[in-house]
């Protein structure tokens, strides 16, 4: 099967409710028995066909209440209000796992996990992120905040830095984990709220094929 010729490159912040590491990062369940999670990435380069979606910015609520695998998830996509309608479209039909191969990409996989799917919004989102420092923002006004930053040792307080590498992973190769926290607004359609869970950013290149490597 023939797929539209697409590609996102760029950094991602991502931030749920486990404890640092994520057992999902190794096939374990999730610590609390659920999993929510906040994520924004900023496009460098990207195109869908011939729309090019350089400097767009894209974010995503999530929730399932048990392991992800078990599905009735929920999830709510956030596109920068900056992006054209071309622009928005291209992205909602790449986050929605269509025009992607089966199982190729965490966009894909997680689709099939999905049992609602909230209206997306078009609104101003505020990203910075920096992988040597592990340091990220995401503000998106009235709807969620989000940051990231290093993992601290309990005893001296000093950086922590641990880096893991997926070499068959569907979302990176190699991220970056720290710490972060998400308090979502009264605007949000999923609630979030908590402080020093699992985060990592990663430099993404994704295609329909799965990540360039």
């Amino acid at each position: 099967m023939g797929y539209v010729d697409w590609s996102l490159q760029g950094l991602e912040l991502s931030n749920c409710n486990c404890d640092h590491g994520c057992p999902c990062q190794f096939n374990a369940l999730p610590t609390r028995g659920n999993c929510r999670a906040s994520v924004a990435m900023r496009v460098d380069r990207g195109h869908f066909g011939e729309v090019k979606l350089d400097g767009v910015v894209w974010a995503g609520l999530f929730a399932w209440p048990k392991a992800i695998h078990e599905g009735n998830g929920e999830a709510a996509v956030i596109i920068d209000e900056r992006a054209t309608e071309e622009q928005r479209n291209a992205l909602l039909t790449i986050l929605s796992g269509a025009e992607t191969e089966p199982g190729a990409t965490i966009f894909n996989v997680f689709a099939s996990t999905f049992t609602k799917m909230h209206p997306p919004m078009f609104t101003r989102i505020e990203f910075e992120g920096d992988l040597e420092t592990r340091l990220g923002r995401l503000i998106v006004p009235g709807v969620v905040e989000m940051t990231t930053s290093p993992i601290k040792n309990p005893v001296t307080g000093a950086e922590h830095r641990a880096t893991v590498n997926l070499p068959h992973g569907f979302e990176y190769t190699s991220a970056e984990f720290c710490s972060g926290s998400t308090k979502t607004k009264s605007g949000a359609p999923i609630a979030h709220d908590w402080d020093g869970r699992h985060a990592h950013l990663a430099l993404l290149h994704l295609t329909p094929h799965g990540p360039v490597r």
